[in-house]
């Protein structure tokens, strides 16, 4: 838009006019703002890319309301007289509140710097299944300028900054291969029959879904160890490789419930507190 046709819409020498004309572009920004969100919405719907290419697009369609607001303000200076004449003073004369900005966008800018870091290096995705604590674990939902959202295994969303989470050690279960190797625990008598309890394992184990059946001909093929010899238990573990880190932990209930059925019907000992054993 050259300056014959602003003057033509816009008394720029006005207040009033200013105004109006500023109103407008920042109204023209915002359409185009969200014709290009939408188009990069598109592409995700409609092209399979995989998680690297989702998360750089969903990364990019996040930053086109900042980028756009940032050629609004400079397209803003640049056409309007009385903004442009007064830019090379307010530039040159604007050292010590550059400073000021600059010290208190710190935190933002170094959120930006981090988004745009892990976009690149790709510690995580979206759609990756990540964990950085106890109370931090779930799926990356969202990647934006300032923070990643996670949507933990409740629906609830953890809000945590660019700059925080790019200097946290994370663990990515899905980064390379998403098949799991679960550990699953169970307890019987000091007198229980191992190979019957290891059996009964191995048999529940391998019927359900979320197991890796691929390559196992016989339910042997589930190792079952005997960790540890207790006073009042022993401590077996089966180490069950699952295709989809997501749902490990319903699989380790569902395992945990059919093998606990098995034992009782099947007469297996169970584990005795000492202070019971005493006390008979």
């Amino acid at each position: 838009m050259s300056n014959k046709y602003i003057y033509q819409f816009f008394n720029l020498d006005s207040f009033i006019g200013i105004l109006g004309y500023i109103g407008f572009i920042i109204f023209v920004a915002w359409i185009l703002s969200r014709i290009i969100k939408y188009l990069i919405l598109q592409i995700i719907k409609t092209r399979k890319v995989d998680r690297f290419g989702r998360t750089s697009i969903q990364f990019l369609r996040n930053s086109v309301k900042f980028f756009v607001g940032i050629f609004a303000l400079i397209f803003i200076v640049i056409t309007v007289p009385l903004f442009r004449s007064k830019a090379a003073f307010i530039f040159s004369g604007a050292g010590i509140l550059a400073a000021i900005i600059g010290f208190a966008a710190q935190a933002a800018l170094s959120n930006l710097i981090a988004g745009a870091f892990i976009v690149i290096f790709k510690p995580f995705r979206v759609g990756d299944y990540i964990k950085l604590d106890d109370a931090r674990v779930g799926i990356v939902e969202d990647i934006t300028l300032r923070h990643t959202v996670i949507n933990n295994f409740e629906n609830k969303r953890l809000i945590i900054p660019n700059s925080v989470i790019s200097t946290d050690s994370i663990l990515n279960h899905s980064i390379e291969d998403s098949h799991v190797l679960s550990f699953n625990n169970f307890k019987v008598g000091i007198k229980a029959d191992i190979d019957l309890a290891r059996k009964i394992i191995q048999e529940e184990a391998i019927k359900l879904p979320n197991v890796i059946k691929d390559t196992i001909k016989d339910s042997k093929e589930i190792d079952v160890r005997v960790i540890d010899v207790h006073p009042d238990h022993i401590h077996l573990r089966a180490y069950v490789w699952l295709i989809e880190p997501f749902k490990e932990f319903k699989t380790k209930c569902k395992l945990k419930e059919a093998v606990h059925k098995r034992f009782i019907a099947e007469g297996v000992d169970l584990p005795i507190p000492i202070n019971k054993q005493i006390n008979l």
